[in-house]
């Protein structure tokens, strides 16, 4: 088995870069079917990834969402056992048809591994950063 540290990085690293680049199946894969988010954008929590996706594809539709560009600094990764929490700040380029916007957040993903399985996010929490 790799470096159990080495591993949740890279997990995190391929779900951000999923984020960044729109790769919409590639993020939301990143996460387990019953995995929870909290947004500070969201009036609820979301109790699952295809809730989330659901949200995600009416933001499409309704306000031409997309991500633009996704950096992730300031990162710290926690290890306890077959769970991983893993916080960082992200600066985010968006569109909508109100046009390109910039925003400043800090987040939260917490990430688990059942038996032999990868690691597979299962909580997801974001809040507005103060600049």
């Amino acid at each position: 088995m790799s470096n159990d540290h080495d591993t949740v990085l890279a997990a995190a690293d391929a779900l951000i870069a999923a984020f960044a680049e729109g790769r919409t199946d590639d993020y939301f894969d990143a996460f387990a079917a019953d995995a929870t988010f909290v947004f500070h954008t969201a009036d609820r929590r979301l109790d699952s990834t295809q809730e989330y996706r659901a949200l995600w594809q009416k933001w499409s539709e309704e306000d031409a969402f997309r991500v633009l560009s996704c950096d992730s600094n300031d990162r710290r990764l926690q290890l306890l056992g077959d769970t991983a929490v893993f916080t960082h700040s992200v600066t985010t380029r968006i569109s909508t048809t109100a046009g390109e916007e910039v925003l400043h957040e800090r987040e939260t993903i917490v990430f688990h591994r059942a038996g032999d399985e990868d690691w597979r996010a299962v909580h997801e929490h974001l809040s507005a950063a103060t600049v």
